[in-house]
């Protein structure tokens, strides 16, 4: 007769984050005895981790801070959205955020090589969570900009998960509310450089020669290429540089002339959204 109850095992799933059927094999193992099972799960969550590292960690939450002028935007990852949902995982991407912003973070790989108050490296913490959550978890990028004003916005993709996409807006002049709503703005309509100028070239020439191949194939007169390739490059910056998307609450206007009309103006930004 097992030496547990129901409740037991309730308990024990709620301290460990493990799955039912392992969580009852543990206390069975362990005679019923509560910290000897905890032990035998992460024992065996530890010896699992090598396995789980070349599973694909897609789902998870993004997490932000911005104050003083400083903003920082981490993603972390996990396997699944019921472990990305739960309590342990946010826990652990709050603690994540926090080093983040401690070290002033730039990169993931800073991050992870990054030392936590309790001697523990950010890379052992996540591997502790890959233990305890049976999950692979994983950093994979961090965001961080400076501005006279900097302002953060997270949006939730779906009421029972945590945030899916999060945004750093920076902005000089103009008030933190018009950065609020360009974060919002950024948020959805997803931009991919701040100005026309942050256009690598090579993205340039290519966007160029398919709107030349493009007009070839639709017929249009040689006379007209230029203007019509210009055009189309036009419509390119329109829908990824920030500056010159149309307003979110205004399309007849781009964002440049909203910030301008609020005696602001952006100086960067981060997007990020979960798993792209």
């Amino acid at each position: 007769m097992a030496n547990f109850t129901a409740a037991d095992i309730k308990a024990l799933r709620e301290q460990t984050a493990a799955g039912m059927m392992d969580v009852k094999k543990a206390l069975e193992e362990a005679d019923g005895d509560m910290t000897k099972a905890a032990e035998i799960l992460r024992i065996k969550g530890l010896k699992g981790v090598t396995k789980r590292e070349g599973r694909s960690a897609s789902n998870g939450l993004v997490a932000a801070r911005a104050e003083g002028g400083v903003g920082t935007l981490v993603e972390v990852n996990c396997e699944t959205d019921f472990v990305a949902k739960g309590e342990r995982f946010i826990a652990l991407a709050d603690q994540v955020l926090e080093q983040a912003v401690a070290i002033e973070a730039d990169s993931a790989e800073a991050l992870l090589a990054s030392t936590l108050p309790d001697g523990r490296t950010v890379q052992a913490l996540l591997e502790d969570g890959n233990a305890t959550l049976g999950e692979k978890i994983e950093v994979r990028r961090v965001g961080r900009v400076t501005g006279e004003h900097v302002v953060s916005y997270l949006h939730r993709t779906s009421k029972d998960l945590p945030p899916q996409i999060g945004v750093l807006v920076a902005t000089t002049g103009g008030d933190e509310s018009t950065a609020h709503d360009v974060a919002m703005h950024v948020a959805a309509f997803s931009p991919t450089v701040l100005s026309r100028e942050d256009v690598p070239a090579e993205t340039l020439d290519n966007e160029r020669r398919i709107a030349e191949a493009t007009a070839r194939e639709e017929g249009k007169p040689e006379a007209a290429l230029p203007r019509i390739i210009e055009g189309r490059v036009n419509g390119f910056f329109k829908e990824n540089v920030l500056l010159e998307q149309a307003y979110a609450k205004d399309q007849k206007k781009s964002v440049a002339q909203v910030l301008k009309e609020a005696g602001s103006e952006a100086t960067g930004f981060v997007r990020f959204r979960v798993g792209n």
